[in-house]
């Protein structure tokens, strides 16, 4: 009798796609996230598991940021990476085994605003108790760390809506997690808050996350639907998909640079220098502009191509 064997899945398998990985990522976080994906698989360990052990790591790299000795600094940094290696192998399992799940995918979402939630306050905390600038107005780090925050989920959520748009043309819907406001809210009509409330309460923020991305990306919305009335079989032509690939390429590498990696980079360039508040000052001006110059791109070459499929240039 022929022994059963657990299917293989390679590395590459894990992978989303090489427009949308980041070169580090590709180095450093997705071999190492490999191995403990594939760890976790052979002892039962799942994606959401790996997610929940990401968030007390990036909480313990936050409180470790407090400190003003570099060397509970270093601790927190390796912490750091230690939960984005866990961030990188829950979705590398999820695809290994096939584990997809929207709420997968929220507290995925959530893990990595909980450990930038916690390093802002430590990053607070620790100017008002160290920078004489600080102390005499302590209120200012607050309302710096705030509006930062707020900039930096704009930023975060329209480098993931971007990617997700990239992938749902290259690899299809089944290859992307791109969502509509309307099929989000229609779901939550379906919910009770005395039946389903732990449910209700993610799916109603998850809801409100994607109306925001589609705020800000009316002639994207504009596209989309172009496309539904076109081709309302989902068989969008190869064609198409191989003109907007070519247009959004080079544009992959913004929403990199306004993912995590390049954050943390900035983040512990600011902690060896002492000043973690420079860290603030990176994302209100280097990020907002990468965000802002990345959505008119993407702005244009929506309406360019809702200009070509109004003009007929794709036919299935």
């Amino acid at each position: 009798m022929a022994k059963e064997t657990t299917p293989k899945t390679s590395y590459r398998d894990t992978l989303k796609s090489a427009d949308t990985e980041e070169h580090i990522d590709l180095a450093f976080y997705r071999p190492i996230g490999y191995a403990w994906a594939c760890l976790a698989r052979r002892l039962g360990v799942t994606p959401n598991a790996i997610t929940v052990a990401s968030i007390f790591l990036g909480i313990g790299a936050g409180i470790a940021f407090y400190y003003n000795e570099l060397w509970i600094n270093v601790i927190g940094m390796v912490l750091l990476v230690w939960a984005n290696s866990f961030d990188s192998a829950d979705g590398q399992l999820a695809r290994m085994t096939k584990q997809y799940s929207r709420i997968g995918r929220i507290l995925d979402g959530m893990a990595g605003d909980l450990w930038f939630a916690t390093i802002y306050v430590a990053i607070c905390l620790r100017e008002n108790a160290t920078s004489a600038f600080f102390m005499e107005r302590p209120w200012l780090i607050w309302v710096i760390a705030v509006v930062t925050g707020i900039c930096h989920a704009k930023q975060a959520a329209m480098a993931d809506y971007y990617r997700q748009f990239h992938l749902y043309f290259l690899k299809g819907e089944d290859g992307s997690e791109l969502e509509s406001a309307d099929n989000l809210k229609a779901k939550l009509s379906t919910l009770t808050w005395g039946g389903n409330f732990f449910q209700k309460l993610i799916l109603t923020f998850y809801t409100g996350y994607t109306v925001n991305q589609e705020q800000m990306t009316p002639s994207m919305q504009e596209l989309r639907r172009r496309l539904h009335a076109d081709f309302p079989d989902g068989k969008i032509p190869q064609s198409f998909r191989d003109r907007f690939r070519a247009l959004s390429l080079p544009l992959m590498k913004y929403t990199n640079i306004l993912s995590f990696n390049w954050r943390c980079i900035a983040l512990f360039a600011s902690l060896f220098a002492r000043m973690p508040w420079l860290y603030f000052a990176f994302e209100l001006v280097v990020l907002n502009i990468l965000l802002i110059y990345m959505v008119v791109r993407h702005e244009r070459i929506c309406k360019r191509l809702t200009a070509a499929l109004e003009a007929g240039e794709f036919k299935h």
